[in-house]
């Protein structure tokens, strides 16, 4: 099942999707709703009611002379309900659907993108990420994160969820930005203000369920979940059929088009199961290649099974690297909760092989666990694996929302930081990071009634594994939580430390090593520990090497002999937490 296009009056193609409302050019619209089971689908279009007519395929559609900024719903069997589909809604998530076209926006300059090799990520939470929370506040701050060397920002979930406030996962109008933030143009004004300070736009997007609250394809279409499974969040979705696997790749694909964006971030596909011979994540993939945009398109994906096969199509450029992460924060904290225990058994040891190989369990027996994970991944590039000391996860998944620099030594915490932005993998940055931010991130949401209690609840029980922070959850309904979760709050002093230290090792990277990267690799990472919690590593390319001296908690047993350094922390001769950095060219 393909999009179709028809001309408009100017003879351009527009592109129909089958899902949601799309103009043809001409004055009229076209309305398309999958509700396989109904007896009776209408159009309601600016308080009128239009029939409309079912197809063998269970499509409900109907053409109908309209303009942008009119109000509409669909009525099914009497019930009338926002489309699924909205570009955006006239209020909140229960309401009627309101006429818009992306598509129509015309782009103040051409923007020819970035290839992956030169990606720095910084992952935001529009929300927090200024005091205003919106769009239009976030663009005024996009010159300040270039000119710091972030080359792509991260956009956390943006489809519209009931309420104000939340992380975006449980959205449940997955086309329509969040009115907490802005409008469909202001999120395209952002965009355009990333892009002309040359930073690529990346879209976190959620395609394995809905939000508990207004996801009314429940009721339209029960066929569109599995009857027995679930996922942790909620009914597990059927992509054997090919609406449903139509209502996510036209939602990729209309984010990429009519936005602009560089890339998609598919969050938990572990968990969009399909058994069909021809996955839906690979058609997903193969659709976005056949743009053929002026500029690359980069997916990545959230996977937990550290398996390599999206990776090995080319059509996803990397994988969250979760076994960089929890290496370098055992390491660091000494935690062993929960997913960390596995990590904690020999947390420098697993670092060796993240800096090797890319991921950590690619099969083999592990401390403490009885399952297996992953499968043999070494042979992709280092670019395939987006490497980070803390994300929303990894931070705000804690019971008190600690970040990294708050847990750990300060001086260990540079170092880590040093050692993400100068490695040969793609870094992440969490927003505040850069700044070195000691102020939480907490799970927040803006739930009411049955549904908040039982968030606040869930929150409690999820703990369970992790004894050592007690009982002191924050409620994630108070506001108070979301007011806490802002960056930035940290001494001046401090910040200032950080982005001087930031910016230069970007510069570093940029003007340094980034050139050896698109080199091509010659061969595989030599490293190895040279002492309890001491590391040596050299990644070598076809014009020169990098070299870094990590030292996590002791000096190496022998230590190195002198060299010209690039960059250096302490002494990593002799300081218990130091590093070093050579980059040679040759």
């Amino acid at each position: 099942m393909t999009q179709d296009t028809s001309p408009t009056a100017d003879g351009k193609a527009v592109s129909r999707h089958r899902w949601g409302a799309t103009p043809d050019g001409k004055g009229r619209w076209h309305f398309g709703l999958w509700a396989p089971s109904a007896q009776k689908v209408a159009l309601w279009l600016d308080g009128a009611e239009t029939a409309m007519r079912k197809g063998e395929d269970g499509f409900w559609s109907v053409s109908a002379e309209a303009e942008a900024g009119l109000d509409y719903a669909f009525v099914v069997d009497g019930e009338r309900r926002p489309d699924p589909a909205a570009r955006r809604q006239a209020g909140d998530v229960h309401g009627p659907s309101t006429l818009v076209d992306p598509a129509a926006r015309r782009w103040k300059k051409n923007w020819a993108g970035r290839v992956w090799d030169e990606a720095v990520i910084y992952e935001m939470h529009v929300g927090t990420f200024t005091p205003e929370g919106t769009f239009k506040a976030a663009s005024a701050k996009m010159q300040e994160l270039a000119d710091l060397g972030i080359t792509a920002i991260e956009l956390m979930p943006v489809g519209q969820w009931q309420g104000a406030r939340g992380w975006g996962y449980d959205g449940v109008l997955p086309y329509a930005p969040h009115p907490a933030y802005g409008t469909p143009e202001e999120m395209q004004d952002l965009v355009e203000t990333a892009q002309a300070a040359g930073m690529m736009v990346i879209l976190d997007v959620v395609y394995n369920h809905f939000g508990p609250d207004g996801a009314y394809l429940h009721a339209y279409a029960p066929e569109f979940f599995e009857e027995e499974r679930h996922t942790p969040w909620g009914a597990a979705i059927d992509f054997t059929k090919p609406a449903v696997r139509e209502f996510f790749i036209e939602n990729a694909l209309y984010w990429l088009r009519d936005y602009r964006l560089d890339g998609l971030r598919l969050d938990a596909v572990h968990q969009i199961i399909d058994p069909s011979p021809h996955h839906v994540l690979v058609e997903l993939g193969e659709r976005v290649h056949e743009l053929q945009f002026d500029r690359p398109l980069h997916l990545i994906t959230e996977d937990e099974r550290n398996e390599p096969e999206l990776r090995d199509t080319g059509c996803y450029v990397a994988s969250w690297n979760d076994d960089y992460h929890h290496a370098v924060h055992t390491a660091l904290t000494g935690e062993s909760e929960g997913y960390y225990a596995p990590f904690a058994h020999d947390p420098i040891g697993d670092l060796v092989l993240a800096l090797t190989r890319g991921h950590v369990e690619e099969g083999q027996p592990r401390h403490g666990k009885e399952t297996r994970r992953g499968r043999p991944a070494s042979h992709l590039p280092w670019t395939s694996f987006v490497n980070s000391n803390q994300t929303h996860d990894q931070v705000g998944n804690r019971a008190l929302g600690e970040r990294l620099v708050s847990l750990a030594d300060p001086r260990a915490a540079e170092v880590a930081h040093a050692m993400l932005l100068t490695s040969p993998f793609v870094p992440m940055l969490f927003m505040g990071e850069e700044v070195g931010e000691t102020a939480p991130f907490l799970f927040f949401c803006d739930h009411e009634g049955e549904l908040a209690r039982l968030t606040r609840e869930g929150r409690q029980r999820e703990f369970k594994d992790f004894l050592s922070f007690g009982e002191e959850v924050p409620d994630p309904n108070a506001e108070e939580t979301f007011e806490r979760s802002r960056p930035f709050q940290g001494p001046p002093e401090q910040m200032q430390h950080w982005r001087d230290l930031t910016r230069h090792l970007l510069e570093l990277r940029a003007e340094r090593i980034v050139p050896l990267m698109t080199s091509g690799r010659a061969g595989p990472a030599r490293v190895a520990r040279t002492g309890p919690r001491a590391i040596s590593a050299l990644w070598p390319f076809k014009d020169g090497y990098v070299v870094a001296r990590i030292n996590l908690g002791s000096p190496p047993d022998t230590p190195p002999t002198t060299e010209p350094h690039d960059f250096a922390i302490g002494d990593p001769a002799a300081d218990p937490f130091a590093f070093a950095l050579i980059v040679s060219r040759n």
